[in-house]
């Protein structure tokens, strides 16, 4: 019996380990994820075929002496120019005074490896630089183990990093395309435990905290002027996301993983990738000089686990001017996840500002009917907004003007403007603003004068579109409709037809989904319906 019970005892204690040992499988080198096309460590080292390269550290501090809160930035970027092998970027700010401390240098590498991260960088005008796996008493790696050492006059950092999860292996294989034309291998991780010391104005004293690792290489690279905004988020209930948003030439941002990527970190075994998210800019910043205007709040949501947070700047000036111009700040966190409340902390980088709405007025058919339809075109859409706008008019020489609507996020307007058929000289004032008026401007058009009423005969009942809404493939119907143009919220047109007959077969399944405005021109006027594309 007693034979019985110790062997027993045993099976338990040997099925527990294992359950241990599985659970931290991926804390052994080498360590491939399943699925992936990177392993460790030698994905955490150089690779000399590939053409640009960076490894880049983010985290928060605590200091143990004065209980102060740090956070900081470290990249390391191969990216060859002149006699240079590339650059660092090292930020510190004091997050209790809204302090941040910032130095970029050009930098050549003493030891960059290929089959695993040891990294001693050269300095240009500064010392060396260092981060590196750490290694047992035998000079082993130590799997995810890590020391850094770095630093700038009056400041500096030495920490040592333990990572408490597996890395988060960005769009399943860790390879995709990237823009219109690059590729990027990318992983993170997302959660590591860090202690050490701060050095900042010459004063040192102890620290710990937490910090996240990117890791991206390929044939992307930002200092070729592609702007997109990405946050690292670590959250209370233990998920980490990585989200960005890539702008492509015309300051858009098309839905596909190769300019809208957001991977979650849930777990040991669960992580994915997804494009089926929404970035909501709530405030915006312009820096001290007005040459650049950042955003500072946005809502993230995500029907994925349900994610709702906002996620705003800690400090509005955090900006790195060399080798160009950019923001990078920490971040705090509120929201929820599958509707329970969570917390979090993390960073966000900027490289796209935003400017002041451009519109022109591009339509004004009728204009002296009940029905006058005024239309005007957002001419730098760049996803800063939607905006909401105003309209007014007018009638002395632009000394007053007076309101027709306010706060609408159309761009366009039916204006009876019969009572205004007499008057000589008209000016109408189109102004968009963001939703908290940070960037905000105005157009002024002067309107045709000798405006005339016109006893409209109401046709818009005759004309038909369906099936609405509609998968792209739709029908319209009507008499006397002489052309059709359809716009996007933006007011970009992306489809126009001359129309002979009283039937329209219209394909738009190349579009993205959304509302569309359909205008409609006929031989007594013309009107613009809407229709939804899903």
């Amino acid at each position: 019996m007693k034979f019985k019970m110790k062997r027993l005892i045993i099976l338990i204690l040997l099925f527990v380990t294992s359950l241990s040992a599985s659970a931290q499988d991926w804390k052994i080198y080498p360590y491939k994820p399943a699925g992936s096309l990177l392993s460790f460590p030698a994905d955490e080292g150089r690779h000399p075929s590939e053409p640009t390269e960076w490894w880049y550290t983010s985290g928060h501090l605590t200091g143990l002496t004065t209980g102060k809160h740090y956070s900081y930035m470290l990249s390391y970027f191969y990216s060859p120019l002149s006699i240079f092998d590339g650059f660092r970027i090292f930020n510190i700010s004091d997050d209790d005074l809204g302090l941040f401390y910032n130095e970029s240098q050009a930098l050549n590498y003493n030891i960059l490896a290929t089959d695993s991260l040891n990294i001693e960088a050269q300095i240009f005008q500064g010392g060396t630089e260092t981060w590196h796996n750490k290694t047992d008493a035998r000079g082993k790696s130590l799997p995810f183990e890590y020391e850094l050492s770095a630093a700038s006059p009056g400041r500096s950092l030495r920490l040592e990093y333990n990572a408490l999860k597996p890395p988060l292996i960005l769009a399943d294989s860790g390879f995709f395309y990237q823009g219109a034309t690059d590729y990027t291998y990318y992983y993170s991780q997302t959660g590591n435990a860090v202690t050490g010391t701060i050095t900042l104005n010459g004063i040192t004293e102890n620290v710990s905290g937490s910090s996240w690792i990117d890791r991206q290489y390929g044939t992307f690279n930002p200092s070729n002027g592609q702007e997109y905004e990405w946050f690292c988020i670590q959250l209370s209930n233990g998920m980490d996301l990585n989200v960005y948003n890539l702008f492509n030439a015309s300051d858009e941002i098309p839905d596909n993983i190769k300019y809208r990527l957001l991977s979650a970190y849930v777990s040991e075994t669960s992580q994915y990738t997804t494009s089926d998210f929404q970035i909501r800019r709530l405030k915006y910043r312009y820096m001290p000089d007005s040459l650049k205007c950042w955003s500072q709040e946005w809502r993230i949501t995500s029907p994925l686990n349900d994610v709702d947070i906002l996620v705003s700047a800690l400090h509005p000036y955090c900006e790195v001017s060399l080798p160009f111009r950019f923001y990078e700040g920490s971040l705090n966190v509120t929201g929820t996840v599958n509707g329970i409340a969570v917390t979090g902390s993390g960073f966000a980088e900027l490289l796209h500002s935003y400017e002041k709405p451009d519109i022109t007025v591009t339509d004004t058919t009728d204009l002296g009917s009940a029905s006058s339809l005024l239309i005007w075109k957002l001419n730098n859409p760049d996803d800063g907004n939607p905006l909401k706008y105003n309209l007014e008019y007018s009638i002395d020489s632009l000394e007053t003007f007076l309101p027709v609507m306010t706060n609408v996020a159309d761009t366009f307007y039916f204006w009876d403007t019969r009572p205004l058929a007499e008057e000589k000289k008209i000016w109408l004032k189109v102004t968009g603003y963001s939703v908290d008026n940070t960037l905000k401007n105005s157009h002024v058009t002067k309107l045709r004068s000798g405006l005339t009423a016109v006893n409209e005969t109401e046709y818009r009942e005759h004309i038909y579109i369906y099936p609405n809404p509609s998968a792209g493939q739709f029908i319209v119907e009507g008499e006397d409709i002489r052309k059709v143009e359809i716009t996007d919220l933006t007011g970009r047109t992306v489809y126009t037809s001359l129309m002979n007959q009283t039937r329209l077969s219209v394909i738009l399944n190349t579009q993205y989904r959304g509302i569309y405005f359909v205008k409609l021109t006929t031989n007594r006027g013309a009107t613009v319906k809407k229709i939804i594309i899903e």
